[in-house]
């Protein structure tokens, strides 16, 4: 469309109005000097007042993400926080500003992909105000925001509406348009426009616990994006009154969420049986990967996609399934949070109204490395018989000394080799136990079925250290 119908019009006069004026933002100088920019002062007022963030930000770190002339990261410092300000290019308008104000918040060139905690550390409030419709790559820009907030973030995108697409209802779906060209407002780098729905759901997908919508104008869908859960009070970010300063502070302030004032008489928790990754079952997650988290618990009351509440290292996350086991037991998916440092890390889940669970332990980014394994004995699964197997249940058992704590099904590896039509051939690993008394550990290998009856040798391997060989026969009932 073109001309007066055109609905994006209001773009192409945005940027002849910035062409006259030379600024985007307004501002008041110290002296009284009004700055006029394309968007008043009283419409910028308007739009960061939408969102909870505190008038007093003293002690807090606050990230701008994309601060064109920079006014909301100096209202952000005015407000008492200590301010960092990311843009993909140097705007003289910044730090002319930056001068007229004596700001002394930290402007750094960078590209929202490459943020982390590792780089900036993590902050209490995010601003990711206008930005997310010009990258190419939304979801994984959400995530990197995600990594680096502690407790809030204030998203605010195009919104795909009926304005936009009229008869089409577009507002009943999560859909995102793509221009694959300047279709929007004649601009090469205006790549999305996502329905509300559809803007919800990438910010939960992204790994934020909690994404609410605040409101939808004609140039915005303004969403309130939270690291952790609400239990009962309205919802607003907590903000840490204590170390927040830290650029390396990595612990979030879930246990300030946990009883919020009147809050009591919670119900009795689930019982967490295990945590696991959602593909390889086992308990090492890579933070670079999109890696999910499988929850296996009981519980006296029922579950919903939308009463379950898992955490891991102490940064709650959406659930994206959920199902009944056969046992009745509830298994329960979700992503990992983005931003958690390597270490082990404790999950937990409840229900809305509950009690924590019992935690279980996962491994994050932790090296998959041992000195030495030694495999002390083998025997039957089922009947326990030493140094041989049945090939009626094909379960065995091994007895493996130097595996790590971090050892699982999925990088423990187990080999057979001898007679028959695999001579050498990587067997299942179905369950490793932790270590007893001895630092032994029990690991559990469905063979292969087309093994035959025979002598095999059999190896453990982690981490590319193999134990030495072990006999072990095959035998038929």
């Amino acid at each position: 469309m073109s001309g007066p119908a055109d609905p994006f019009a209001y773009v192409e006069d945005w940027h002849r109005r910035l062409s006259q004026t030379g600024w985007w933002h307004s501002f008041e100088l110290p002296d009284g000097t009004l700055v006029e920019g394309v968007h008043s002062l009283d419409a910028q007022k308007r739009r960061i007042a939408r969102f909870p963030i505190p008038a007093d930000l003293s002690g807090q770190r606050v990230l701008d993400i994309g601060p064109w002339d920079g006014w909301f990261t100096f209202e952000m410092e005015r407000r008492g926080a200590e301010v960092v300000a990311i843009d993909r290019w140097d705007n003289p308008r910044f730090r002319e500003m930056h001068a007229a104000l004596g700001s002394r918040a930290d402007y750094r060139q960078m590209n929202v992909y490459e943020l982390s905690p590792a780089t900036l550390g993590r902050f209490d409030v995010v601003l990711f105000l206008g930005v997310l419709y010009h990258l190419k790559h939304p979801l994984l820009a959400l995530e990197r925001v995600c990594s680096v907030t502690k407790t809030f973030a204030a998203v605010e995108s195009f919104p795909l509406t009926e304005r936009y697409l009229p008869g089409v209802q577009v507002e009943q779906y999560p859909l995102l348009q793509f221009f694959e060209r300047d279709g929007f407002g004649g601009q090469f780098d205006n790549w999305f426009a996502a329905t509300p729905q559809c803007l919800l759901g990438m910010c939960r997908t992204a790994g934020f616990a909690r994404a609410e919508l605040i409101e939808v104008h004609d140039y915005g869908a303004a969403v309130s994006c939270y690291r952790h859960w609400d239990v009962g009070q309205a919802s607003r970010p907590v903000f840490s009154q204590c170390g927040a300063n830290s650029q390396n502070d990595s612990q979030p302030n879930s246990q300030q969420e946990d009883r919020p004032g009147g809050l009591s008489h919670l119900q009795p928790a689930p019982k967490l049986f295990t945590a696991i990754h959602a593909e390889n079952f086992g308990i090492n997650f890579r933070s670079a990967e999109d890696d999910y988290v499988q929850c296996e618990a009981a519980d006296s009351e029922p579950w919903t996609i939308d009463n379950v509440q898992p955490e891991a290292g102490g940064f709650a996350a959406a659930p994206v399934s959920l199902l009944r086991t056969p046992e009745g037991h509830w298994h329960c998916n979700f992503k990992l949070p983005p931003g958690l440092p390597a270490g082990w890390h404790e999950v937990r889940v409840r229900r809305a109204g509950s009690e924590w669970s019992n935690p279980a332990r996962i491994a994050v980014d932790m090296p998959e490395r041992a000195d030495s394994i030694e495999t002390v004995a083998v025997c039957d699964a089922f009947d326990w018989t030493r140094g041989s197997f049945s090939l009626r249940h094909r379960f065995f058992s091994m007895w493996v000394r130097g595996l790590p704590e971090n050892a699982d099904r999925a990088n423990v590896k187990v080999e057979l080799s001898g007679a028959g039509p695999c001579p050498a051939h990587r067997q299942s690993v179905d369950f490793v136990g932790p270590a007893g008394a001895a630092g032994l550990r029990q690991i559990n290998v469905l063979a292969d079925a087309r093994l035959t009856p025979g002598s095999y040798s059999i190896q453990a391997e982690f981490g590319g250290v193999r134990s030495a060989e072990v006999r072990i026969e095959a035998t038929l009932p």
